[in-house]
């Protein structure tokens, strides 16, 4: 880390590298350094879609294995924060559906595409006092982590566009009173981003 700040000072002495980029370095240093947050994205095509494609997101009823135990349609709810930054058409289903009922509510709206997600698991570790009091396990301490797979489906014609699967990771100075579902926004921030095509650098929370 050490030798990471220093060449980052040269460079920035030299004008090689601007103070956001350099923030951003430093960023991804530290998340691959298990310091902060981190996530990582697997996608299964590089399609991408329209900035005014009419997006409707659902979520799966079946809650996550693991320890822990998030909100029913969070995921949906952090999708649908995350997406409407990038594009204006978006809508979210009121709570978890079915993937057939999803696509039906999808078409009903209008919708261009449907974003259907579920939490495939989620950890929730010791993260302050109140959970150690209750758990008083020492192998629970730890970071948070999370698994979540999404997919994008044309409504017309339930063709299965893109589909991707997100590990998270909670780091080291952002673990106390953090749940798996406070790991959700930004790597869907990036996965609009991606959809998208865009090149505008995600921000850092």
């Amino acid at each position: 880390m050490r030798n990471l700040v220093l060449l980052l000072a040269l460079l920035s002495l030299g004008g090689c590298m601007s103070v956001s980029d350099m923030g951003q370095v430093v960023h991804d240093e530290m998340s691959d350094a298990g310091v902060l947050d981190h996530a990582k994205t697997q996608r299964s095509n590089n399609f991408r879609l329209q900035a005014d494609s009419y997006i409707y997101i659902g979520q799966g009823a079946f809650g996550p294995p693991g320890n822990a135990y998030p909100r029913p349609n969070v995921v949906a709810e952090e999708a649908f924060n995350s997406f409407v930054e990038y594009f204006p058409m978006v809508r979210r289903a009121r709570g978890p559906l079915g993937l057939d009922a999803a696509l039906g509510e999808a078409r009903s709206a209008g919708a261009h595409y449907l974003l259907y997600c579920r939490f495939a698991r989620a950890d929730d570790r010791i993260g302050n006092y109140d959970e150690w009091a209750d758990q008083e396990a020492v192998d629970r301490l730890g970071v948070d982590t999370g698994v979540i797979q999404v997919m994008v489906i044309e409504t017309s014609t339930r063709y299965l566009i893109d589909t991707a699967t997100i590990r998270m990771r909670g780091g080291l100075l952002t673990m106390h009173d953090h749940k798996p579902a406070d790991l959700l926004g930004p790597p869907l921030r990036e996965y609009a981003r991606q959809l998208l095509g865009s090149s505008d650098r995600p921000d850092f929370n």
